[in-house]
């Protein structure tokens, strides 16, 4: 299990690698962009019409595509504060807690987001702004997201499992 683990925090620090260069397209944009509107040069359009919605998206696909990669290393927001004062099996079981709450959440927003992209799909929606997409395109990346960070709900279990009573150490804390 600890090699299985291993290969996939290195997958998602591939994902969030992906992440960090769709942050850099996505400044590239914006800097083409704002360079095109305001030093006009013959035979370019004057601005990029399209770049505020490929960043949006850039922006939305960049943030989920690292969310797996943040709760692996413990990066997501944190408050702790009471499990640093009950005593160390209570705040072990409420570690449990919250990590089984956590995966059905996660399970939940899967199947849904499964469920919404594949509806989306069959009726052949589709999103009207400056580009002309598939709506799907923009829901596919949550069932994915989503399913990735339950298979890490499931490791985050398994490591806490094999700790010793207490509260995790493997995250920032906010105390």
């Amino acid at each position: 299990m600890d090699a299985l683990s291993r290969s996939y925090g290195k997958m998602l620090a591939i994902l969030a690698g992906f992440g960090c260069l769709l942050l850099f397209l996505m400044m590239l944009i914006i800097v083409a962009d704002i360079f095109l509107r305001n030093i006009a040069i013959s035979g370019l359009p004057i601005g990029l019409s399209w770049s505020n919605e490929v960043s949006e998206f850039f922006l939305y696909v960049l943030t989920l595509s690292i969310a797996p990669w943040l709760l692996r290393n413990g990066q997501h927001i944190r408050v702790d504060i009471f499990l640093k004062v009950v005593p160390p099996k209570t705040a072990w079981i409420l570690e449990w807690v919250g990590d089984l709450i956590g995966l059905v959440c996660c399970l939940v927003f899967a199947w849904y987001g499964a469920n919404a992209t594949f509806q989306s799909f069959i009726s052949g929606a589709v999103n009207f702004k400056t580009l002309v997409t598939p709506e799907w395109w923009s829901l596919a990346p949550i069932p994915i997201v989503f399913v990735l960070l339950s298979i890490e709900m499931i490791f985050r279990i398994w490591r806490l499992k094999n700790s010793e009573m207490g509260p995790r150490n493997d995250a920032v804390s906010a105390a």
